[in-house]
Parts: C-alpha cells; structure tokens; sequence
C-alpha cells in the first residue's frame, strides 16, 4: 500500500488519538495493534478496543516478564474484550539463559543482536507471516527514543508496513491523565531483557 505520509501527517497533526486510530481503521487494509504489556500498555489497549476491540493486538512474550505484567494483562485481555495474540520465542528462557550465559549487558553489542533477534525479532515475524499487516498501530512517542524523534504519527516500517502512532505526540503527563481517568490498570514491575539501558530500542521498531 502507497501513502503520502506528508498529506497524511499534516491531516492527523491536530487530531485525537481516538480519530487518528478510526483514520487507520478506514483505510480498509489490514490492521494489527501491538503492545508490549509495560508499564501504560492499558493507554493503547483501551485506545484501539474503544473503536474496534476486533483488531488483533499481537504482544511478543519474550519469557522474562515479571508475574505483575501477565496478571495485569490477563486483567487488560478480559475487561477490554481484546483479539490478542500471543507470540513467544522458540526456546524457553531457562534454556537461552544457559546457552548464553544469561541476558547480554550494554557493551555486549553482537550478543544483544542475537538475542534480540531470538526473544522479539523471530516471533513478530511469525506474527507478521500469520497476519500479513498492512497497517500497525503501535504505541510508541516521540520522546522515548532518538530513534523516534526521527519518525511522525504515520511513518513507513522498512518492513513496508504503513506505522501509526496515535499517542506519537503526547507526553508522559498525557499518558498518566489517560490512565487516571479511565482508572486503567499499570503494571508498576516491568522488565524488557531486550532494552538493556534506558532509550534503547528494543528491535521492533528499527529491524528491516
């Protein structure tokens, strides 16, 4: 699918989040959310499941995740009625943990690749052949990464997938007032292997 992301963005600029997600909505292609189940997950999950609970949510379950993230997302799945698909590695984290030596640390470049690669990269591709998106509606913002300040609220993925970002402009005060009025649970223990320090991208968003 071809799109003028500069008519587009331009178009959606001044938007609600709400109707930048009906806007992905008409296009009439097919559509995928994903969430990682962090800390304000419940924002886009509550965001795509007021305008149609139908579209498939798929969330990488890397197998590292603290018991507070699948109780807080069992809750999310259940009251928001959501389409979620599950995608977990191959290989069980016990397993990789002692084929690896446990989860690379920041200078462990080549190491981190790999198990990126293993624990977030090869399930979404399942995810992808299953699903075939055209259009991804992801959570990410603008002040989360250097790498995403270089994006906008529509984007294209060097996958080809058209990238909407409804909350791509908000704020970490926006997102706190979203979750407090609509009393939406956060999962306050949350732990990504795959970041490794702050401002790290976990893969997803910068794999070709």
């Amino acid at each position: 699918m071809t799109i003028d992301l500069n008519s587009a963005n331009a178009a959606l600029r001044d938007a609600s989040a709400a109707e930048v997600v009906r806007w992905a909505l008409s296009l009439g292609k097919p559509t995928i959310a994903t969430t990682s189940m962090g800390r304000n997950a419940a924002v886009m999950l509550h965001l795509v499941s007021q305008v149609d609970a139908s579209v498939p949510t798929v969330w990488i379950d890397t197998g590292y995740n603290l018991r507070d993230t699948y109780v807080v997302a069992e809750r999310l799945i259940r009251d928001l009625a959501l389409d979620m698909r599950v995608y977990s590695p191959l290989m069980t984290s016990e397993r990789r943990n002692a084929i690896m030596g446990g989860i690379p640390t920041v200078d462990e470049e080549e190491r981190h690749r790999d198990f990126t690669r293993q624990v977030k990269l090869e399930p979404f591709a399942r995810a992808l052949d299953d699903l075939k998106p055209e259009i991804w509606l992801t959570g990410i913002r603008r002040e989360e990464t250097e790498h995403r300040k270089t994006l906008d609220i529509v984007s294209m993925d060097d996958r080809g997938i058209i990238k909407v970002a409804p909350i791509f402009s908000w704020s970490e005060t926006d997102v706190d007032a979203y979750m407090a009025h609509y009393q939406l649970p956060t999962c306050r223990h949350y732990f990504d292997p795959t970041k490794v320090h702050d401002g790290r991208e976990c893969g997803l968003h910068t794999a070709a």
